[in-house]
């Protein structure tokens, strides 16, 4: 039986995947097929409105690849394991539910590329470094680094942020965009479950919020007529949906909408 190296749990519609492979939550090939699974099981569990993803202790959210695991590889199975790497942080920024990284300690490297895979960056005060350092070992940010970045923050800031391997405190990245929130550390996971929270049911229509996502994920790849065509075709099956009858309705009766997800 193989270590268990991703924690599942769902608490209040959230499914935490939290990464456990101490000290630092780097990741292998048998942790990120584990967070593969752990990605379907929340997409397609009807109990789960939205997915946190978090690391273990309190020193390191991920820092990326485990490198002694790719010093003793062939290139081949390199270029095999970011290929697999890939298509689960893919699988991770397209599930149809809100995927918020709790960043929870030090983010670097491949540990960011994770984070960046999310829809909502939280990270915990003065809990460590964040940055894609990989140019110091000669290679690039090769699990959607590259991509990801330059989308969120803009090509020359990701360009000179990548090509000197900076890494640099959550309040920086506060300023930059790069994360979205930061909480007090004693309280860290209750606020990131609070947060977490305002996205799901009966707060949030959470289909909703799953069709904002994949408008936008999906919109900005695609021409921009082309984007209002996905548009229209999400809202058309949003009016098909329960909540959207809860939520008009709650409007016109001057009350709190009670949503369900569906």
């Amino acid at each position: 039986m193989s270590e268990k190296l991703v924690n599942y749990v769902v608490e209040q519609s959230i499914a935490v995947l939290t990464l456990t492979d101490p000290p630092a939550n780097t990741y292998s090939y048998e942790m990120m097929r584990q967070l593969d699974d752990a990605i379907l099981r929340a997409r397609f569990d009807d109990d789960v409105h939205a997915i946190a993803i978090t690391g273990s202790g309190d020193k390191f959210f991920c820092a990326g690849a485990n490198i002694v695991m790719l010093t003793n590889v062939t290139p081949q199975f390199k270029y095999y394991f970011c290929l697999h790497a890939n298509e689960t942080l893919n699988r991770l920024e397209q599930t149809p539910k809100l995927v918020i990284a709790a960043i929870n300690g030090h983010c670097v490297g491949g540990g960011l590329e994770v984070a960046l895979a999310a829809d909502v960056r939280i990270a915990r005060k003065g809990a460590g470094k964040i940055g894609l350092p990989e140019v110091n070992l000669g290679v690039l940010p090769g699990t959607g680094g590259t991509q990801r970045l330059a989308r969120l923050i803009g090509k020359s800031r990701a360009i000179e942020m990548m090509a000197l391997g900076k890494t640099f405190d959550f309040e920086e990245a506060l300023e930059l965009g790069l994360i979205n929130h930061i909480f007090e550390s004693g309280v860290f996971r209750e606020k990131a479950l609070e947060y977490a929270k305002q996205f799901v049911p009966p707060a949030r229509a959470s289909k909703s919020v799953g069709h904002i996502k994949r408008a936008v994920q999906t919109g900005l790849e695609l021409p921009f007529q082309d984007a209002l065509a996905l548009e229209r075709e999400l809202q058309q099956r949003l009016f098909e949906s329960e909540d959207a009858s809860e939520g008009l309705q709650a409007y016109l009766e001057k009350r709190t909408p009670h949503f369900k997800g569906k």
